[in-house]
């Protein structure tokens, strides 16, 4: 996902007790209107850092989540911030490099919704990741990215790095049947359908 290897970038991170933006208001709205009732169908939480977004799938809407991410440490911290965690099944959280493992060890063969949510802007190869998440995705599906684009942010902004060009944005957004966008700020949420 980075031009390093993945884990070894993220879990020092996630280690020393770095948090990302939540996920709430606009966004969390947004999530809930593309996505719907989950009725227990898998959803898949690519990059699920505290497990936010996977909490909400599955707590609030009812898919049945598995939500993956390189770092054991954010996997950690998603498990301790889980408010449901020993009063019956929550999200599975499983220790996983999406762009690099092999899919066989998903728990499911397809998901009906795959969010993606702040991670994006650091995949390195997006023509595989987009492969990737089509192969995973149900026929009906949803796939939610979430990305902060380029020329929102006041210029000179040591964040402005963060964001995805008008082109990665061209290429995530092409060949879907179906592509709804919601912005939030700085941030562009993505509803696309194959």
């Amino acid at each position: 996902m980075t031009t390093t290897a993945p884990a070894a970038y993220w879990e020092p991170l996630w280690a020393d007790g770095r948090r990302y933006r939540a996920l709430e208001g606009a966004e969390a709205d947004f999530l809930t209107e593309c996505l719907g009732p989950g009725r227990g169908r898998p959803a898949l939480d690519i990059g699920c850092g505290d497990g936010g977004p996977a909490r909400h799938l599955h707590h609030r809407l009812g898919y049945r989540v598995t939500g993956i991410d390189c770092a054991p440490s954010a996997l950690a911290a998603a498990r301790r911030a889980d408010p449901g965690a020993g009063q019956g099944p929550g999200p599975a959280w499983l220790l996983m490099d999406f762009g690099a493992d092999d899919l066989g060890r998903l728990p499911e063969p397809a998901y009906a919704a795959v969010t993606c949510r702040l991670v994006y802007r650091w995949v390195d190869d997006k023509r595989a990741f987009l492969d990737r998440v089509r192969r995973v995705l149900a026929p009906g599906g949803v796939f939610w990215v979430v990305a902060e684009l380029a020329g929102r942010r006041e210029p000179g902004d040591p964040l402005a790095d963060l964001a995805i060009t008008t082109a990665e944005e061209e290429a995530l957004t092409a060949g879907w049947s179906s592509v709804r966008t919601a912005d939030v700020d700085v941030l562009r949420c993505y509803a696309l359908r194959p």
